[in-house]
């Protein structure tokens, strides 16, 4: 058999990906990129593949959220601050509730490709081709914003390094000091909405004063100041995808430079496909969107494909359903996935599933909702003695007004308020924070009922 080649995606079918008109241009950025140092390491990938096989075996949780889109105008340092911020303080309670750590991975530094349920809109009666993401055309309703423009490639890379920098900034340069990230959940748990949630806070306070008292502080304890923060997007746009490939000169494995851990969409995992073609062949942790769609013989075939070798924390498997048909779909896979006595990670991502439009005619998604399927999903997991073994969000650290419902109650009148985003709508700050606490219930309970059932 021959051996993998990074380029090899291009003699398979392609979805979701554009046809640039400029083919020279095309040929130009994408020897540009192939020349530019890599936007992570392959050190660091290895590292968290060893985190997420933790997180297989139950011994760690992932989180995984960030941006539905990156968008080139929304770019500063406030904002990769303030959802950097997000997810800590919703690890911190994580790490609370299950008692084990939480693996913090962001939808961050990459995530600029959109899948598209149609290659055209239509707006007032003009039909012009759909926004897929800043790396590939603009938003703005005009046909010269909508053709796809290579040159866009250079400037997402340039952005992406540049969150990245400011997110090994913050993770390791004191701003993710355990006790400042408490002091932030905190300002949530003040309000009179949260009050539910001020047990829990007080507890995790109870904790942090315990370490306090035994010396355990963070000026002699270099894990309570720094943390590891990884980034994560969809591999959709195949040739930037290729040219941010390097040869890891440690082990001989093709990396894909582009960010930690890429997925592969529920629209994109067509087991002959570009994607499940170009994903096989890096060293990176995978991810694999699981929609409504997915027959047990493609999975057990993606499977075979993306992890031949049936590695711990090589692929996770990110469920996305809706709520109220979780148990329709989740127990025939984890079934197939039995059957084929395959390492995976279970993640679930309740936001793909529970889009709706609102009277309004905003594209919204009922918080009831989200909760909704991850408490299915537990429930699912717990029925079948299997590993719930993280979550996946689109949120911003914004108080944005996108989703409703939450404690602050966003409702359908309230949506244009702050509706900022480019593409699908995020939980707002206060809302992932919430939901956190809320799983953290789910870990906590699950812990508890293994404690019983351990006694006897």
């Amino acid at each position: 058999m021959a051996q993998w080649q990074k380029s090899d995606w291009r003699s398979k079918p392609r979805v979701q990906m554009p046809d640039y008109t400029d083919a020279a241009a095309l040929a130009t950025v994408e020897a540009r990129l192939a020349k530019y140092p890599p936007l992570v390491f392959a050190g660091e990938a290895r590292t968290l593949r060893r985190e997420l096989a933790d997180v297989g075996a139950g011994k760690a949780f992932l989180l995984q959220g960030g941006d539905c889109a990156e968008s080139f105008a929304e770019f500063s340092a406030d904002n990769i601050r303030d959802t950097f911020k997000v997810m800590l303080q919703m690890a911190m309670v994580l790490t609370f509730g299950a008692k084990v750590p939480t693996v913090k991975v962001g939808r961050m530094a990459g995530q600029f490709a959109k899948p598209r349920s149609a290659p055209t809109e239509t707006v007032k009666g003009t039909e012009l081709p759909s926004y897929r993401g800043d790396i590939i055309n603009g938003f703005d309703f005009t046909p010269q914003a909508r053709i796809p423009d290579p040159n866009r490639m250079l400037e997402a890379y340039t952005q992406a390094a540049a969150t990245l920098n400011l997110l090994r900034a913050f993770s390791k340069g004191g701003y993710a000091d355990i006790h400042h990230v408490h002091a932030w959940t905190l300002g949530f748990t003040e309000t009179d909405e949260a009050e539910k949630y001020r047990d829990m806070a007080n507890r995790i306070q109870d904790a942090l004063d315990f370490m306090t008292a035994a010396g355990l502080t963070s000026d002699n304890n270099h894990e309570l100041s720094t943390v590891d923060f990884y980034t994560s997007h969809e591999a959709l746009l195949l040739e930037y995808e290729e040219a941010l490939c390097r040869v890891d000169s440690t082990s001989g494995q093709t990396i894909a430079g582009s960010g930690h851990l890429i997925w592969i969409g529920d629209r994109t995992r067509q087991p002959d496909g570009a994607h499940v073609e170009f994903c096989k062949g890096v060293a990176n942790p995978i991810g694999l969107k699981c929609g409504p769609s997915m027959t047990t013989d493609d999975l057990k075939r993606l499977m075979t494909s993306l992890n031949p070798k049936n590695e711990a924390g090589r692929l996770t498997l990110i469920a996305r359903f809706g709520a109220g048909t979780v148990g329709d779909h989740l127990p025939r896979l984890i079934k197939a996935v039995e059957e084929e006595g395959a390492n995976v990670v279970w993640s679930c991502d309740p936001m793909h599933g529970n889009t709706i439009k609102a009277d309004s005619g905003y594209k919204t998604r009922p918080f009831d909702s989200v909760l909704r399927e991850v408490q299915e999903f537990f429930a699912v997991h717990n029925a079948e003695g299997t590993v719930p073994g993280g979550v996946h969000f689109e949120m911003t650290g914004q108080d944005v007004t996108e989703c409703t419902g939450g404690v602050r109650a966003v409702t359908d009148e309230n949506l244009s308020d702050r509706y900022h985003t480019a593409c699908d709508p995020r939980l707002n700050a206060s809302q992932a924070l919430e939901l956190a606490f809320l799983v953290a219930e789910q870990l906590s309970a699950r812990q508890t009922a293994a404690k019983l059932a351990a006694a006897g």
